[in-house]
């Protein structure tokens, strides 16, 4: 059974999402933003629910921190929350939330997006540290319709041998590009291959990169 680790002050809130989600998942909870951090660490939990207004710390530092932690970055983030808006949803998008629902909650919705969102999960934990850094890169290949595309894009996070970034061009799995740093002029640093991708039915979609071949010096040695 998958683990789900819920973060909302609201006792009442948590509880409510316990006997609608217990039945699927094994749960763990608390109130306290900084247990929580400390529990997604301990005990792994396959998706954490969290809540935007806590004392101490908000749920949008919450998920920045998650998302820049080498530990739980690849934990999904599931916001459950009674704030509305265009702007606060993509905040949290762009934060690293998979998905975003409004109070008061339609489970059934919930559920379907718990499980849509774990079935995307990779099965396998990142062995090298990805730290959160904004490079800019201009990437050239061929998109999914076999044209040639060429764009700038500035990375989310960055490791060794890999990086993620969005890209409007749709591209297939395993497709290669080049890549070129953008600093002080244009250094082509590799070739890299498409291991993952999201959002693919948005505008801007993300990718998961890893270099298949090294030119330069990248920023992680």
């Amino acid at each position: 059974m998958k683990k789900l680790l819920i973060v909302d002050d609201e006792e009442a809130m948590r509880r409510l999402l316990r006997i609608n989600l217990a039945d699927r998942y094994e749960i763990i909870d608390t109130g306290d933003p900084e247990q929580a951090l400390a529990m997604a660490m301990q005990d792994k939990p396959n998706a954490i629910l969290l809540d935007l207004r806590m004392p101490k710390y908000s749920g949008f530092e919450l998920c920045r921190t998650f998302s820049s932690l080498a530990s739980t970055q690849l934990i999904p983030l599931i916001i459950v929350s009674g704030e509305a808006g265009a702007t606060t949803k993509s905040l949290c998008k762009e934060l690293g939330a998979k998905a975003y629902f409004e109070k008061p909650i339609d489970f059934e919705a919930l559920r379907a997006g718990l499980a849509n969102v774990l079935h995307a999960v990779l099965p396998e934990r990142r062995s090298e540290v990805r730290v959160r850094l904004r490079v800019m890169l201009k990437l050239r290949g061929i998109d999914i319709n076999e044209k040639p595309f060429e764009e700038m894009s500035a990375t989310e996070n960055v490791s060794q041998s890999g990086f993620l970034c969005g890209c409007t061009a749709l591209l297939k799995k395993d497709a290669v590009v080049e890549v070129y740093l953008v600093s002080g002029g244009t250094k082509f640093v590799g070739k890299a291959r498409v291991v993952r991708s999201e959002g693919c039915d948005t505008p801007y979609p993300r990718y998961s990169f890893r270099f298949v071949q090294k030119a330069g010096d990248w920023i992680l040695q």
